[in-house]
């Protein structure tokens, strides 16, 4: 084997690994928060059926490419080399120390440094839409509900919340699928074959379940520190959100863009808009929502430095 594939296929298992570790886990971790008290392996075969049920659809309408073109403007490197492998190993250790990284920044921009700008503005631009949709959501239409909800936590949950909990997660898991396969699969072929297909989704399956294990991770921290986000009720609300952002930005255009920022957005303009529905001080709030965006700007210095950095000291 050729050193240029066992690039590939390294840098295509790193990656499937850590961007599920960081990236699948904050889609997921509102889901996983409210059933912590399930089994395990009841979630990840729901999330698991999710996955390969996107990926051959995926594969089956664009001609074997299962980034439902999102690769169409990130070119495949004529022979893999160690640069290629880095950023998910980079991935790796940021992932250890809970800082949300944005992966299609990190592992894409290595590809295409010039696709950077329009990631860069797209990702931005869905980080101001759900700040400002979850702001406007949570002081006017669900205030009142969190309030509730808060209120009658202790109680046993309707069947109708479990239902549809289980259904926005589903929504939001393929929407989020569908923009960040580019990420794991930018290490493959363009057009899969058949053989390739199974063996990539036999390794995530395998890897999803390493994660469902072990309760998403340092990474779920995030998520179990805001407000009220392991009540199925109040997670519900916050996976349809963040599904229909993604969504729309996703029918806006198939450039790639960081599923990260549209998340700690939603997050964080939820917990200004209870807070400021509550009338209390804004200011522990703004201090929480300050640490994540400086977690993820760290993330994307990273991804600059070596998108650009990593090429230059392979030419030396």
């Amino acid at each position: 084997m050729e050193m240029s594939q066992v690039f590939m296929i390294v840098g295509f298992l790193l990656a499937s690994y850590s961007i599920v570790a960081n990236d699948a886990i904050q889609t997921l971790g509102t889901f996983l928060a409210s059933n912590a008290k399930r089994p395990w392996w009841v979630l990840w075969i729901f999330a698991c059926s999710i996955l390969v049920a996107v990926l051959v659809i995926g594969w089956y309408r664009y001609g074997g490419d299962v980034s439902y073109g999102r690769l169409s403007k990130i070119p495949e490197p004529e022979e893999f080399t160690w640069i290629y492998v880095v950023p998910p190993i980079v991935l790796l250790f940021l992932t250890r120390f809970g800082i949300p990284v944005s992966t299609t920044f990190l592992i894409l921009t290595i590809f295409a440094q010039k696709a950077l700008p329009n990631m860069l503005v797209k990702s931005f631009a869905g980080y101001a839409v759900a700040f400002t949709v979850a702001i406007l959501s949570y002081r006017f239409l669900t205030a009142k509900l969190e309030q509730r909800f808060a209120a009658t936590k202790d109680e046993p949950m309707p069947r109708h919340w479990v239902i549809m909990q289980w259904c926005s997660t589903g929504f939001l898991w393929s929407q989020w699928l569908i923009q960040d396969l580019a990420n794991i699969f930018v290490f493959l072929p363009r057009e899969l074959s058949v053989q390739k297909l199974v063996m990539a989704i036999f390794v995530m399956l395998v890897l999803h379940a390493v994660i469902f294990y072990r309760h998403g991770g340092v990474i779920q921290k995030i998520v179990t520190s805001k407000s009220n986000t392991s009540d199925i009720r109040s997670a519900t609300i916050i996976d349809f959100i963040y599904g229909m952002v993604l969504l729309v930005f996703k029918n806006a255009s198939q450039m790639p863009m960081s599923t990260t920022w549209v998340f700690l957005g939603l997050l964080a303009g939820r917990e200004i808009g209870l807070r400021i529905a509550a009338g209390g001080d804004l200011k522990e709030t703004w201090q929480l929502v300050g640490r994540d965006v400086l977690k993820a700007l760290t993330g994307l210095v990273v991804s600059v430095l070596l998108a650009f950095g990593l090429p230059w000291l392979a030419s030396l």
